[in-house]
């Protein structure tokens, strides 16, 4: 789909989609297209994404890449001097400075490739990834299946109910439904959250 670049021409490409549905593991075809390139290359991913593996990123099917795990979007910066190509991972997680690092690194000449969630567990925009989307020249959205009716899947279900916004885990916690499944599967949380409260009072 993308040509290695041949000059030094910088853009953002954004792989995005629900979990499960493959966006670490396009993200790590790309590079690895790009290492056969004998390019220079940059592999980033969020401190806190340690599921799978301390350091290297690592897809749901065991797909993995050696990367570099930073604390902050400003650290990407500092590392990318001389880069031809940048991939941060679950690029979500990261903070909101995250889309001016993309666009300065483009503009220094860098092909960015990005990979994360565009929505969260309760189907909102993630973290910085609007901005991001808004900004990329390319976007690619990929699907999962949906575990209840088989469908496409856009949206990724919590099992359990919490309200933190960042709740690491695979399919333990996780379930890739589609947008039918995952409101179904909201209002049935919500209900049964509104029996046991009642069940606590009585």
């Amino acid at each position: 789909m993308f040509l290695e670049p041949q000059a030094k021409k910088g853009w953002i490409e954004v792989v995005c989609g629900s979990m499960f549905s493959g966006k670490t593991e396009e993200l790590i075809r790309r590079l690895k297209r790009a290492q056969i390139a004998n390019l220079n290359i940059l592999i980033v991913k969020p401190k806190i994404d340690v599921r799978y593996d301390e350091k290297d990123i690592v897809s749901h099917d065991a797909s993995s890449i050696p990367s570099i795990p930073v604390q902050s979007s400003q650290d990407i910066l500092e590392m990318a001097e001389g880069m031809d190509i940048v991939g941060v991972d679950e690029v979500q997680f990261f903070d909101e400075g995250i889309t001016q690092v993309c666009e300065q690194l483009a503009l220094q000449g860098c092909r960015v490739i990005v990979a994360g969630l565009d929505m969260d567990y309760t189907g909102k925009p993630f973290g910085p990834m609007p901005q991001i989307l808004a900004v990329a020249e390319y976007v690619t959205k990929l699907h999962a299946i949906c575990v209840q009716c088989g469908y496409l899947a856009s949206h990724s279900f919590r099992k359990i109910k919490t309200s933190q916004q960042i709740e690491l885990g695979s399919q333990d916690i996780y379930e890739a439904r589609c947008r039918i499944c995952f409101d179904e599967g909201q209002r049935q949380q919500e209900a049964m959250l509104r029996e046991r409260q009642h069940t606590s009072s009585n």
